[in-house]
């Protein structure tokens, strides 16, 4: 009986679980879009300065990494800021306008630590109501309910031998 109720409470925990997936992933995005916002200002501003000197990107960044120790410092930060706001856009576009399930499918590029922490601070989880959620929660109610099931059926078999060879 309380095996049945822990595996039930477990089933209870995957759903509300994954159920908060659809409104999470939907708040990950909208920080992720701002994010791309804000670093594409920053790269088209440090592009206008590297044209302005008539130089590309690249040549801009060779300049900065020999001048200097602030300037090796300040191509680093250029180079990662670069490399970020082009990892970001394409995660952005791979996610912008699709559903929740795609999303889900898509997981690997909500991989920005930065963003997901701060899309979690705000996050408030709620009851979804809508097909996306009642599909997740169903979803984390059978992996819930099999994981503890499974697990209680293990120790059952574990203990269960050892009471048998100790009889």
């Amino acid at each position: 009986m309380i095996a049945r109720v822990v595996t039930l409470a477990g089933g209870l925990a995957g759903a509300a679980g994954f159920s908060q997936f659809p409104e999470f992933s939907q708040q990950y995005i909208q920080r992720m879009g701002g994010a791309v916002d804000e670093l594409g200002r920053f790269v088209a501003e440090f592009d206008a300065d590297a044209a302005s000197l008539n130089v590309s990107r690249e040549q801009a960044l060779i300049q900065m990494r020999y001048g200097g120790a602030m300037g090796a410092v300040r191509a680093d930060t250029m180079e990662n800021t670069i490399a970020r706001h082009a990892r970001l856009s394409a995660d952005l576009a791979a996610l912008e306008g699709v559903g929740p399930f795609t999303r889900a499918y898509e997981m690997r590029r909500f991989s920005d630590s930065e963003i997901a922490a701060r899309a979690w601070e705000a996050y408030k989880p709620a009851v979804p109501l809508t097909f996306e959620g009642g599909v997740f929660a169903g979803t984390g109610f059978l992996g819930g309910l099999g994981l503890i099931g499974g697990l209680i059926a293990l120790l059952r078999g574990v203990f269960g031998r050892r009471r048998a060879q100790g009889a």
